[in-house]
């Protein structure tokens, strides 16, 4: 399959540095600047009975910490896994959403009703099963075939089944002995 032109200019960012050095600075540039324009912890000043941010000094400093962590190659590293693992959950979040959102109208969501905790449960465990299949471990196995793995391979032992039964029954005994919203507001009465 030829390289394609975009694929290119990726390799071409990639190799002049604007993942490992550009955009990590200007995200730790902004996360910094906003923190430190929001608490003010630098200082205000007052012109004419209008009270500023020190927006100077805001920046200088917010410059100086992104080019620190910059400079250090492991946590440009840390910051590159988790701004990805922070987009994937957030992907992830949109899915569940769009998923629960094909079988209702707008503003019908209740989720006060049996069935509709159930099915948010089950799209919920849906989209993990999807999520876990989709991130391979270093041997080309999914993490949902690496699961399922590991659970068929110990389940002979004891302690595999004993923490499934006590969580089982722990959630099951929730759902017994928890009051239901119209108990709760006669009470309250």
């Amino acid at each position: 399959m030829a390289e394609s032109t975009f694929r290119g200019m990726i390799d071409f960012f990639d190799r002049i540095g604007i993942y490992d050095v550009v955009l990590p600075f200007i995200l730790v540039f902004t996360i910094v600047f906003a923190i430190l324009e929001k608490t003010r912890i630098l200082g205000t000043e007052t012109i004419e009975n209008k009270t500023y941010t020190k927006k100077n000094i805001n920046a200088m400093v917010a410059f100086a910490i992104a080019f620190f962590v910059v400079g250090s190659s492991k946590l440009v590293e840390i910051l590159t896994k988790v701004s990805g693992h922070t987009v994937v959950l957030l992907f992830l979040g949109v899915c569940f959403m769009l998923l629960l959102g094909s079988f209702y109208k707008e503003g019908e969501i209740d989720i006060g009703n049996t069935w509709n905790k159930i099915f948010i449960v089950i799209m919920f465990i849906g989209i993990a099963l999807i999520f876990f299949n989709a991130i391979e471990t270093d041997s080309e196995e999914t993490w949902l075939e690496y699961g399922w793995e590991y659970l068929t391979d110990h389940w002979g032992e004891d302690w595999l089944p004993s923490i499934i039964f006590v969580v089982g029954t722990i959630l099951l005994i929730y759902f017994i002995t928890k009051e239901s919203k119209t108990k709760k507001e006669e009470k309250k009465e």
